[in-house]
């Protein structure tokens, strides 16, 4: 995960899944699903920064889960530094 503070107003998000990690299209969309309800749950505390999460290597679909709860907690941390300042 990348964050910096947004450049505009309102902050970016962006999502890397490339095919070499997953190469079937199907569990690429079904991580990115994964990823973007992860950011919606933490939207307003994240809207303030431009945050792109990237998925370096693949995993089995029975991770999934667990991938989303690791970036969910990612995204915590950084509403939780948010507060901090």
């Amino acid at each position: 995960m990348l964050a910096a503070p947004a450049a505009r107003p309102r902050g970016r998000v962006g999502l890397i899944v490339g095919k070499k990690a997953l190469p079937l299209a199907v569990d690429r969309n079904r991580i990115r699903r994964m990823l973007r309800e992860s950011l919606r749950a933490a939207r307003p505390g994240i809207e303030t920064y431009d945050v792109i999460l990237r998925l370096k290597r693949g995993c089995p679909r029975i991770e999934y889960p667990r991938v989303a709860a690791d970036a969910a907690a990612l995204i915590a941390s950084l509403v939780g530094e948010g507060d901090a300042r």
